[in-house]
């Protein structure tokens, strides 16, 4: 059957102006179709609303003159979390399975079979989902999508917190479906999508179309407006390399931090094991692995979320508590809401300078909202912006503190390539002036041309140190962190 939309206007609380004002579209029986455009331009609300999730489940103001909305559909968030019903992975797909009214003697095994498909084997599948990671949460998402062998699926950037052979895998599971499904996906990592798709519909920051066409007429003929909105399309990294003369030698200052014996626990059992490290000034280390691996848990035990053991300094402080932990270290978490405690992008911003008393409050505010596309969504609550928009204030929470330490987990998911490119520098302005940042991420590019060391976890211990840039000692000297 058809999805589509005639006549299309939202509006949602707070905004000054209309998103989709009078969009029309429609997308036919088994085609497969990517939307493509800047970071908040209303991707994901536009795949809600085809899906039939907006209005009906999510109360958003939406006009239309027409609609088609699919009888038989699965849908793949961005935020995995949002997405279960049940506690446990084998409940989770079991409900999927009774909603097919498949009987239950047939259930252990497609249970399997679905999971096997996107990559997760388990002994035993009745395991909590909250003790998953992030991207194994991401595939189970995709498993319970699969299951319900829909007729229109709808992917909302189904592989963003994946390392790069799962992205593969799960791709080609995906390719490998039922030729006369409908699909509509939503992604900014498109090398895996662009050879799949029949037709990219484009869009500006305000949720305009742009352009309506096959992926070779997209990207030769609208390549200047995907380079004017910041929009990703093959050969950006190359460009950006080139044109931003990216760092190749690196400067380490004094030794700041230092791990010795630590493991971080859930419950009884080490989620990550760490002998000894030690990091210096002026380090951009990336952390890097698979899916499960232990690298957030690495993060968390660093800040004491987690139960931990061992010994970890800073500046010769030690690390016992999470406020000790907070003073020296300034902490991005991979899910954005975890850090908000106010009703506005705006108030979330201002709050960290209050508290730390700082007379520059409005001119700071202002200055981040300016440089990173938030000044048209300062007045909205931040569970109302876009994975992207609520990242980049999730680092803007954590950029007015003065630690001396930075960690990243997943910073640019969710970002298209203007504002990645812009949280980049700004990571690269901080460990220029001596800051010390340990980011986790799935992205070989940023590995290759912004780290200068990488840590590699795997099944819970940090197994591998490389250096990723000639290395130039230097004297220590004061630096000032705040921004």
């Amino acid at each position: 059957m058809k999805v589509g939309v005639s006549n299309l206007r939202v509006k949602y609380a707070g905004a000054d102006t209309l998103l989709f004002n009078r969009l029309s579209l429609e997308i036919k029986e088994g085609e497969k179709v990517l939307f493509l455009g800047p970071s908040g331009c209303g991707k994901s609300t536009l795949l809600q609303i085809l899906s039939g999730l907006i209005p009906h489940a999510v109360p958003v103001p939406m006009k239309a003159d027409a609609k088609s909305i699919p009888t038989s559909s699965g849908v793949v968030f961005q935020d995995p979390d949002s997405q279960f019903c049940m506690p446990y992975v084998d409940e989770e797909m079991a409900f999927v399975l009774e909603n097919r009214a498949v009987p239950q003697p047939e259930m252990e095994g497609l249970i399997r079979h679905y999971l096997e498909k996107v990559g997760l084997t388990f002994k035993d599948p009745h395991i909590e989902i909250g003790s998953l990671s992030q991207g194994m949460k991401q595939r189970l998402a995709i498993a319970s999508m699969l299951a319900l062998e829909p007729d229109v699926i709808f992917l909302d950037e189904p592989t963003a917190l994946l390392d790069s052979a799962g992205t593969s895998d799960v791709w080609k599971t995906i390719k490998l479906m039922n030729a006369k499904q409908t699909m509509i996906i939503v992604e900014h990592k498109i090398d895996e999508v662009i050879d799949f798709v029949d037709r990219i519909v484009l869009f500006d920051s305000e949720g305009m179309m742009i352009a309506d066409a096959d992926p070779i007429s997209v990207f030769s003929f609208y390549k200047h407006k995907m380079k004017e909105y910041g929009i990703w399309y093959p050969g950006v990294w190359d460009e950006h390399a080139k044109e931003k003369k990216l760092p190749a030698p690196y400067v380490k200052g004094k030794e700041i931090l230092e791990i010795n014996q630590l493991k971080g626990y859930r419950g009884k059992i080490p989620k990550i094991e760490v002998q000894h490290k030690t990091a210096h000034e002026g380090e951009w280390i990336v952390l890097t692995g698979k899916n499960g691996a232990g690298k957030t848990s690495f993060l968390l035990s660093l800040m004491n979320v987690m139960k931990t053991s061992g010994k970890k300094r800073v500046m010769n402080k030690e690390l016992k508590t999470i406020k000790a932990s907070r003073e020296q270290l300034a902490f991005v978490f991979q899910n954005p809401e975890f850090q908000f405690v106010t009703n506005s992008v705006y108030d979330e911003l201002a709050y960290s300078l209050e508290m730390m008393e700082d007379i520059g409050v409005e001119q700071k505010v202002h200055q981040w909202l300016e440089n990173y596309d938030l000044k048209q969504v300062r007045t909205l609550h931040p569970y109302q912006l876009s994975t992207g928009q609520k990242r980049r204030l999730s680092v803007g929470t954590a950029m007015f503190g003065a630690q001396p330490i930075l960690l990243l987990d997943e910073p640019t998911f969710g970002q298209d390539a203007r504002n990645t490119f812009k949280l980049l520098a700004l990571f690269e302005q901080l460990r220029e002036n001596g800051m010390l940042i340990l980011m986790v991420t799935h992205d070989e590019m940023i590995v290759r041309n912004y780290g200068t060391r990488e840590w590699v976890i795997e099944e819970g211990k940090l197994t591998v140190d490389r250096d990723l840039r000639r290395r130039e000692e230097r004297q220590h000297h004061a630096v000032d962190f705040t921004v």
